[in-house]
């Protein structure tokens, strides 16, 4: 592929990446950056690109990969304390947060590629190398913990 096709995929794709990095991370900086390390790094690999592939699987996978890294890498840090505020928007957005935080990493990655960007069975399963079954079972997974996590 070359830096003009490149640079218009990146272009078409960038507020959709940035929209399931926001959902992983929680932070608009840590999406920000995990968007452009994933531009950066699927820049580096382009050559490599198989055509065989849709570019949004390929850039999608690129992007789970580093904000898997990045969650990671948050799980050795210690943890930042959550901002407290009177009911509304941003409590319920911390709440949403710490309910996500407790769903497993994949099923995490799953349903915000799904729910975030509508993306199909078959492209998740694609994206994350595994099955359509994994991806489905993952998914029922994600929902079931993320719905008692919220009711608590």
């Amino acid at each position: 592929m070359d830096e003009r096709a490149f640079a218009r995929a990146a272009e078409e794709y960038a507020v959709r990446l940035y929209s399931v990095a926001y959902r992983l991370l929680g932070s608009r900086a840590d999406a920000e950056d995990a968007v452009q390390r994933a531009l950066l790094k699927a820049f580096e690999a382009r050559e490599s690109y198989a055509p065989r592939w849709a570019i949004s699987t390929w850039l999608y996978r690129v992007l789970t990969n580093v904000c898997i890294d990045e969650l990671r890498r948050r799980r050795r840090a210690p943890p930042e304390p959550l901002p407290r505020g009177r009911p509304g928007h941003a409590v319920e957005r911390v709440d949403l947060t710490r309910a996500l935080a407790s769903v497993p990493r994949e099923a995490r990655v799953l349903l915000a590629l799904h729910y975030v960007n509508g993306l199909s069975y078959r492209e998740l399963a694609t994206i994350r190398g595994i099955s359509v079954n994994t991806v489905k079972s993952q998914l029922a997974r994600g929902k079931a913990i993320l719905k008692q996590a919220l009711e608590e």
